[in-house]
């Protein structure tokens, strides 16, 4: 690991702390919630929180085949609720910001399955997850077996 950041700066990481507990009491189905978590993680290379919430979801009683096909959601037919799929279409193009500048016919689809509240909220927690991304990423925080591995 190049820095720990929960170290450098635990103001920081309290604050985003804030965020997340924000999140998990907002109403959004906690699944749902991480389904979009891991595939955020998935777009940005995030192998500490890959590891994190597959292994999250999976205790929360998630499906290998779920958790398998999360990153081809589009193909995975029923296997996804209209929620889901809307919540992680949204992530998708939020977290692609830059290269989808979150067009008016993604907005328009999340907005007819949540709430203004919902949409808010589910974009704070990708704005979170992406925050939480890069700092793993940029300071190389490794998945939980790879830091026991390392001693």
């Amino acid at each position: 690991m190049r820095l720990d950041y929960t170290k450098a700066s635990p103001g920081g990481v309290k604050a985003f702390g804030s965020v997340y507990g924000y999140i998990t009491q907002s109403g959004l189905e906690d699944v749902l919630v991480e389904l979009m978590y891991l595939r955020i993680s998935q777009i940005n290379g995030c192998a500490y929180c890959l590891d994190m919430h597959t292994r999250d979801l999976s205790k929360k009683g998630v499906s290998v085949q779920k958790l398998a096909l999360v990153q081809a959601w589009q193909e995975a037919g029923d296997l996804f609720s209209e929620r889901e799929r809307a919540a992680l279409a949204w992530a998708e193009s939020v977290t692609r910001v830059a290269d989808t500048h979150v067009p008016d016919d993604a907005f328009k689809a999340a907005a007819a399955v949540f709430s203004e509240k919902e949409l808010a909220d589910l974009t704070m927690a990708i704005g979170l997850m992406n925050a939480f991304n890069r700092l793993a990423i940029s300071f190389r925080r490794g998945p939980e077996p790879a830091q026991a591995a390392k001693g």
